[in-house]
């Protein structure tokens, strides 16, 4: 199983991965973070992504995703990160560490992690 990342994810929907992420991706199962629920609408209401988030597809593939909760163990996890930046990313690695599950991200900050398990790309 693998953790996607907010931004994996609408790249990944968008058909915009790099053949690297989209060869990683088709070989295992995709999870998220409860909080890249509320990232994706966030970032509609804000006019950052043009996503039909009520779209018949786009419901079928978000309601088909192991949803990972934000338990108190995650959010404790994510305050004992060795990166910083912003809050959603933190519980989304965080979310990889508790639940030791490899994270999809472009992100260079949570990349340079030596505690948060990513994925292989």
């Amino acid at each position: 199983m693998l953790n996607l990342d907010t931004h994996i994810l609408l790249h990944a929907l968008a058909g915009t991965l790099r053949p690297a992420e989209r060869r990683r991706l088709a070989s295992d199962v995709w999870s998220i973070s409860a909080i890249v629920r509320w990232e994706i609408c966030k970032l509609q209401q804000l006019g950052q992504i043009e996503l039909d988030l009520d779209s018949p597809e786009v419901s079928r593939i978000l309601s088909r995703l192991h949803t990972w909760p934000l338990s108190w163990e995650v959010c404790r996890a994510s305050c004992r990160l060795d990166v910083g930046g912003d809050p959603a990313d933190e519980l989304i690695a965080a979310t990889s560490v508790v639940h030791n599950v490899p994270l999809v991200t472009r992100d260079r900050n949570l990349r340079r992690s030596r505690q948060i398990p990513l994925a292989e790309l």
